[in-house]
């Protein structure tokens, strides 16, 4: 699914040297059952939370260069949710999601879309991030 598009879309250079591989465990959420997904879905649809998906597979070269960059993001905003969903895993999921190319990474607050990166592009990702991190500040 999309192979030929991920091929075609290069990554950042900088991507290792920023991210250098980490020994703690990954913040980053993986899901292997679509209906296990489903639930945590419908859960942070009550949270104002920023959530990142990141669609990939294992096949993918860009999705590999990404990988370091997402696990250091998710060390680095403690307070934004990291998922990753394997495409071909998870088909039904990535298509739910409109996925065509590898890696696709869907910006999400409270189960709407926001904003969806295609390729492996981690400075745009953490500007996106950035951008929409915050937790809405509440009047007392």
């Amino acid at each position: 699914m999309g192979g030929f598009l991920s091929s075609l879309l290069g990554g950042d250079a900088a991507t290792a040297a920023e991210y250098p591989p980490s020994t703690e465990p990954s913040r980053v959420l993986e899901f292997h059952s679509a209906d296990r997904w489903r639930l945590h879905f419908n859960s942070a649809k009550q949270s104002p939370k920023l959530m990142v998906i990141d669609f990939s597979a294992k096949w993918c070269g860009p999705c590999k260069m990404m990988e370091p960059a997402l696990r250091g993001m998710a060390d680095k905003y403690p307070n934004v949710d990291f998922i990753k969903i394997d495409v071909d895993e998870l088909s039904d999921v990535a298509r739910e999601f409109g996925v065509q190319a590898m890696p696709t990474l869907v910006l999400m607050k409270q189960g709407k879309e926001i904003e969806r990166i295609i390729g492996a592009k981690t400075a745009e990702l953490e500007s996106k991030i950035n951008k929409h991190r915050e937790l809405p500040k509440f009047a007392a």
